[in-house]
């Protein structure tokens, strides 16, 4: 079985930086190598056209057709007729591609297409409040109605994604994953360190955090937040920068006790989650956010979001904390507890462990997608 991914992000040096699509696709072709399978990667919005092969993965850099109005059209056309090529030379059986932008919209293809929920852009206007691109809604739900399967990483979205674009699809859940042994136990640490990693944007709820540490800093003085991951504009206020409007939010004493990084490599991550006592996800819009599941894998204590999908990752209370982000008062006294009790955090970092290696390993994960993909190619 030659399953191909079709993507816009994929985290390889040839290919550009990624976010969380690319980092699940990433983890998916290596458990299903592990499993023996043949996986290809296909990555559009390249500056070249490229095919390489890399510990057991085929890819192939598709360079998009510039056309003056046209150009979604005819980079389509031309991704189709190198999967439909791939099919005809017998290297690949299915081709999966993310929701996002509904690239499969206009792609008719010799091979069942399979659509996996990420979070569409209607998904995430949607949780935000905002408008959509009239053109994004039109082919992401296009997308979905011409698939021949659909997954999705959470109940959430799926449900989500159903009442939103008018749908009645039947979705097959299948959560991202990781490499757990990848990310070993961090091990205890008497810091007093809160540690927030992924983008400054507004979506995931940088600006609650600086009034959520305001008061976690009137509780315990001690305390010190480290925020690592790229800037971003915001969309709402057309302000350049998510952390320059986050700094005036915070209190004068408590700004002291702020740390920013910027962005890192994806290889130094593991080193700023293991200096950290406590991560903290206050997010607003997320489809199934594989920054909690590192972050648990190395055992520690998260105090997260709990809107729609965060059930379906941590057991609030056990594997770890879930509180609107809004509610400020409560989201800093569950850190402040989490920071002043050793035992506590180790407990709740075990557990959550424990959740990983049971639901979100890749192993676990790998297995699932390839007897999906086995039991939709066998109708």
């Amino acid at each position: 079985m030659k399953i191909a991914f079709l993507t816009p992000e994929f985290p390889h040096p040839k290919t550009g930086t990624s976010g969380g699509i690319g980092t699940s696709i990433q983890n998916m072709t290596r458990g299903l190598a592990a499993l023996g399978y043949q996986p290809l990667v296909l990555v559009y919005g390249q500056d070249r056209d490229e095919h390489f092969e890399e510990n057991g993965v085929s890819f192939y850099r598709v360079r998009n057709v510039k056309i003056k109005g046209l150009s979604w059209y005819f980079t389509r056309k031309k991704i189709q007729r190198i999967i439909n090529q791939l099919h005809a030379d017998d290297r690949l059986d299915v081709v999966e591609a993310p929701d996002w932008t509904g690239i499969t919209s206009f792609i008719n293809t010799k091979c069942k297409v399979v659509i996996r929920l990420n979070g569409s852009d209607t998904y995430f206007c949607h949780l935000d409040k905002r408008a959509v691109k009239w053109a994004n809604r039109f082919h992401e739900k296009r997308a979905l109605q011409n698939a021949d399967a659909v997954l999705s990483v959470s109940r959430f979205t799926a449900d989500v994604t159903n009442e939103i674009f008018g749908l009645h699809r039947d979705f097959t859940i299948i959560p991202n994953s990781i490499d757990a042994a990848s990310f070993a136990p961090a091990g205890a640490t008497s810091s007093q360190t809160i540690l927030y990693f992924g983008t400054l944007i507004r979506k995931k709820g940088l600006l609650e955090l600086p009034h959520i540490f305001n008061k976690v800093h009137e509780m315990n003085p001690a305390a010190e937040l480290v925020l690592v991951g790229r800037d971003a504009r915001d969309i709402q206020s057309g302000n350049a920068s998510t952390w320059a409007m986050m700094q005036p939010l915070f209190t004068d004493s408590a700004r002291k006790k702020v740390s920013y990084r910027g962005g890192v490599a994806y290889t130094e991550i593991q080193s700023c989650i293991r200096e950290a006592s406590v991560c903290v996800f206050p997010t607003f819009a997320e489809a199934l956010p594989v920054s909690w599941i590192e972050a648990m894998a190395m055992e520690k204590a998260i105090v997260a979001s709990d809107i729609g999908w965060a059930p379906e990752v941590i057991e609030d209370g056990i594997s770890g904390w879930l509180v609107h982000p809004a509610n400020h008062e409560l989201y800093a006294r569950k850190i402040t507890a989490l920071l002043e009790d050793a035992v506590l955090r180790e407990s709740i970092g075990k557990a959550a462990r424990q959740r990983v290696l049971s639901v979100f390993d890749i192993a676990v994960v790998a297995r699932s997608n390839a007897e999906y993909y086995q039991r939709l190619l066998n109708k």
